[in-house]
């Protein structure tokens, strides 16, 4: 499974159901998943549930047609109704075990991390990848925190080599290669994809930007 997510962790794509510049929040997936997106998490927090539901359906199949996990943020009972390939838990949200035994073995679970403590504390959890975030200055999640840069990732990697480890947080085309060099499997993302006007364009020029960092 991990080596699986590992592969899966390249270009992650989160996002939620707002449109940009005349897309739709379906149209600018299909893009992405055009342009190489590897993974993809809905992360919605103000639409209402039954929308977060019939577009979530959508985006799922879209996802299990290329052949990409698709997971929810945060919300257990709407990746269970959405079928969803599992689920991304922050610190305050229900913890990664109690995700893992709702949700069963076969599912993905990743939670997120941005200290040491909660990186342990994490891990002990056992889940299938770490967010460790945010690496940069972002504006995209008000509760973000102040960015952390890449030392929790070389961290973390030199204690669990085995543990997939995604950077989230500010990151853009130019400055992903330092996550893979610091020992991330990939990069993931919010606007440097879906508030850019090519979102093919975008994910692709960040999946070769991440594949030549693991080939250096």
């Amino acid at each position: 499974m991990r080596q699986h997510v590992r592969d899966s962790l390249k270009v992650y794509l989160v996002m939620g159901l707002e449109g940009h510049v005349g897309l739709s929040a379906y149209e600018i997936a299909e893009a992405a998943l055009d342009g190489g997106v590897t993974m993809l998490q809905l992360r919605e927090k103000n639409a209402p549930l039954p929308q977060v539901l019939e577009e979530g359906r959508r985006l799922r199949e879209l996802c299990r047609r290329r052949g990409i996990p698709f997971l929810v943020n945060d919300r257990v009972d709407v990746a269970l109704l959405l079928d969803a390939d599992g689920v991304h838990v922050g610190q305050d949200d229900i913890p990664g075990s109690d995700a893992r035994r709702l949700l069963g073995p076969d599912k993905i679970v990743g939670i997120s991390a941005g200290t040491t403590a909660e990186a342990n504390a994490a891990l002990a959890a056992e889940p299938d990848y770490l967010g460790i975030g945010p690496i940069y200055a972002t504006s995209t999640k008000e509760d973000a925190g102040a960015p952390i840069g890449t030392g929790l990732i070389r961290e973390v990697s030199a204690l669990r080599p085995d543990m997939p480890l995604v950077g989230i947080g500010g990151i853009t085309a130019s400055n992903a290669a330092a996550v893979i060099a610091a020992g991330g499997a990939g990069v993931a993302v919010v606007s440097a994809i879906t508030k850019q006007p090519d979102p093919a364009a975008a994910a692709k020029e960040l999946l070769a930007r991440v594949t030549a960092a693991e080939q250096s």
